[in-house]
């Protein structure tokens, strides 16, 4: 039974969870808005270009920063200019960065998106990076003594893709932590294979309903998150953008409403966010349902503003939209 959302919230503040975020970190170049992208040598004009941390260990730390958690970033960046910012965004949030590698010879992984009017965000990438993160460069330490570990990126990091990321995760669950992981879209010939061996280590496996349904060939997020714990993870939710998100675990399927947020300006990070809300909330304890609904608001607030760092600035502001939005879905 659900306790009281005043216990919940009370439970949410005073906790102070220690969290590792593992995986991909990547610098966004961001610009707004771009209804079309100029020909030859002329030139658009923007309202707004913004560089932020990102990626989906990277902007979720920081989201779960200003949620009150005790972060520590695990990456592999690049010794370029680009790398410089990275830590020093990550470091403003209070984030640890001691176990961020840096690599000679390749660059910082970035992105460039240059955001429609609705918010939607296509975009060019360079790996750089993160395509040589390694289990070596993940400290027993780090694992043995966090309350969650975090993995962002599975099927996009093959230096531990597969059973090196399943034994990572094996290693911290066994120490006591929470086991929480993410995609950055989908990639290989067979994904699902390749989250056999991770999947049955993850107690929280949140792709998005894009990278769920990629990864199953399944036609709807309910029968892709069915087919996902099937794979072995205790509980699977998968996003799916305004529409809330789907949960999966021993209890059954069901889906959890999400919140209408006007304007949307950016849409790049909601998903971080959303692993982040729900990250700190199992962390104080929260049951799975009011996790997720949470993450759906922590998402929904990301989309007010430009980059993967609009959304909550801390906990507060998160459960007091967390309980305005409720009441007006329920009014």
């Amino acid at each position: 039974m659900t306790a009281p959302a005043s216990d919940l919230h009370a439970a949410l503040r005073a906790s102070t969870p220690k969290v590792a975020a593992i995986g991909t970190y990547i610098v966004d170049v961001l610009g707004r808005p771009v209804s079309e992208l100029p020909v030859g040598q002329s030139t658009r004009l923007l309202d707004e270009i913004r560089l932020t941390a990102a990626g989906t260990a990277g902007g979720t730390a920081v989201d779960l920063a200003r949620l009150g958690a005790q972060v520590t970033a695990v990456a592999s960046i690049g010794t370029d200019l680009a790398g410089d910012f990275l830590l020093l965004a990550l470091q403003q949030d209070g984030i640890d960065t001691t176990n961020i590698v840096r690599r000679d010879a390749v660059q910082t992984s970035a992105t460039i998106l240059p955001i429609h009017p609705d918010g939607s965000r296509p975009a060019w990438h360079v790996p750089g990076a993160n395509m040589l993160f390694t289990a070596a460069d993940v400290p027993d330490a780090v694992l043995d003594g966090a309350d969650a570990v975090h993995l962002g990126g599975l099927t996009a990091l093959p230096g531990i893709d597969g059973e090196p990321a399943g034994a990572l995760l094996a290693q911290a669950r066994a120490a006591g932590a929470i086991t929480t992981a993410d995609c950055l879209g989908v990639r290989g010939d067979d994904p699902a294979a390749l989250l056999a061996s991770v999947l049955p280590h993850v107690d929280l496996f949140m792709p998005n309903d894009g990278e769920a349904l990629a990864i199953t060939g399944a036609t709807d997020p309910i029968a892709a998150a069915r087919e996902l714990r099937d794979l072995g993870a205790a509980t699977v939710i998968v996003k799916c953008g305004p529409d809330g998100a789907v949960v999966a675990d021993a209890d059954g399927v069901r889906a959890i409403p999400g919140f209408a947020v006007e304007p949307v300006v950016d849409t790049t990070g909601c998903g971080d966010a959303f692993c982040a809300g729900v990250i700190v909330a199992r962390c104080a304890g929260w049951p799975v349902d009011d996790a997720a609904r949470l993450g759906c608001a922590t998402g929904a607030l990301n989309v007010r503003a430009l980059g993967s760092d609009a959304g909550a600035r801390d906990v507060d502001e998160a459960l007091v939209f967390l309980a305005a939005a409720a009441a007006g879905a329920t009014a």
